[in-house]
């Protein structure tokens, strides 16, 4: 591993990868990951991605971020797992 993440199949495809801030999150969560497991809530500093985040407009005009270019992971600032709860959504932490 080189210490970075280079994106999903979807990211690849789109020519960046996808953020979501922590207000869109729990919505983003539920619109292309319902049900899914395994899944990690990933917390990145903006600040150490410089100009390769690009806030850029999607569902119903919100700006989202997106990162053009690989993330490092010195970026990263927390992981912690999304577990599913028995309603069968994400069983999200307080998000800042």
């Amino acid at each position: 591993m080189d210490g970075v993440f280079r994106g999903s199949a979807v990211d690849l495809a789109d020519g960046y990868i996808h953020f979501s801030t922590a207000e869109q999150t729990v919505e983003t969560a539920a619109k292309h990951f319902a049900g899914q497991k395994d899944l990690l809530l990933v917390q990145v500093d903006s600040g150490r991605l410089g100009g390769h985040l690009k806030w850029e407009p999607s569902r119903g005009g919100a700006l989202f971020p997106h990162l053009y270019g690989e993330l490092g992971f010195a970026a990263v600032t927390k992981v912690e797992p999304l577990p599913l709860g028995p309603d069968g959504r994400h069983q999200f932490p307080p998000l800042a």
